[in-house]
């Protein structure tokens, strides 16, 4: 049944063993991309390309300046002091907690986006250093701001990445796609952003939704991430579009188990279906 619905390839090339079909039993049948097996396989792999490893919930404490000129970069996401998201990650927490570690850099965070954004990685270090890491790690432990960095990762990056590959007839791999891109380049119509990139691919292909064939559609939005991140200058020959192809490249459009993947020269391997966290 699952690979009826979301059309893994059969045949010669991509044919599995018993054995490997009965370890991807476990998730067979799930007829809606909203089953949170979905959602637990998609923040895995995005987790590889983020902080190098699956278990996506050891990030929530990450801080640190990557020097791509977005100021500092943190938690499950990597909000930015530098793009906004981590402005809105903070006041959400402050809502849930008034008195936590962060409530007080509101106004630095906020005095950061009202700056030219060639102008905001140097503020951050000014108006937010040298006690800020600190205390965003200290937080990390409160469970107040692990919800809210939860919230806020599906209000602005999963819920339009599951609502988009709903509406263009995606499967699991399709989902995983599109919150990485989600993630990585962040929501909007812009050609650089996530909007912007899948109204790139649908004029090279058409969506699966539209008649379209569903693995020419998705290696036309990881080809349309690629030109941007090429045009960012952060485009790395094995970089996280490397999960993406490898994964079109086997077939498995449904991500059934077991398959595996890389990242940044880094491989990893989903035996089994994940329990949701």
């Amino acid at each position: 049944m699952w690979e009826r619905l979301w059309g893994r390839k059969s045949g010669p090339e991509n044919a599995e063993s018993q054995g490997q079909e009965t370890q991807g039993q476990a998730i067979q049948g799930r007829a809606g991309l909203a089953d949170p097996v979905y959602k637990e396989i998609a923040l895995q792999l995005t987790s590889t390309a983020e902080n190098s490893t699956p278990d996506w919930t050891t990030a929530f404490a990450y801080i640190e300046d990557i020097d791509d000129g977005r100021g500092y970069t943190g938690g499950l996401v990597g909000w930015c002091s530098g793009t906004g998201d981590m402005l809105e990650l903070v006041r959400a927490y402050t809502t849930a907690a008034p008195d936590n570690p962060l409530a007080s850099y509101l106004p630095q965070l906020e005095q950061i986006m009202d700056a030219p954004d060639k102008k905001r990685p140097a503020l951050s270090h000014r108006l937010l250093d040298p006690s800020f890491p600190a205390d965003w790690q200290a937080a990390a432990e409160d469970p107040a701001f692990r919800r809210a960095q939860q919230e806020e990762r599906d209000r602005v990056y999963w819920g339009p990445a599951l609502e988009a590959a709903v509406r263009d007839g995606v499967g699991p791999l399709g989902l995983a796609i599109y919150y990485d891109v989600s993630v990585n380049h962040g929501p909007g119509d812009d050609d650089e952003s996530f909007g912007g990139i899948l109204a790139t691919a649908r004029k090279a292909h058409r969506p699966p939704a539209e008649g379209g064939d569903e693995a020419a559609y998705l290696a036309a939005v990881v080809d349309a991430r690629v030109a941007v991140l090429k045009s960012w200058g952060d485009y790395q020959k094995h970089g996280r579009q490397d999960i993406h192809t490898g994964l079109l490249e086997t077939g498995n459009l449904g991500l059934v188990p077991p398959f595996s993947w890389s990242v940044y020269g880094d491989r990893f391997e989903l035996g089994s279906a994940p329990a949701p966290r």
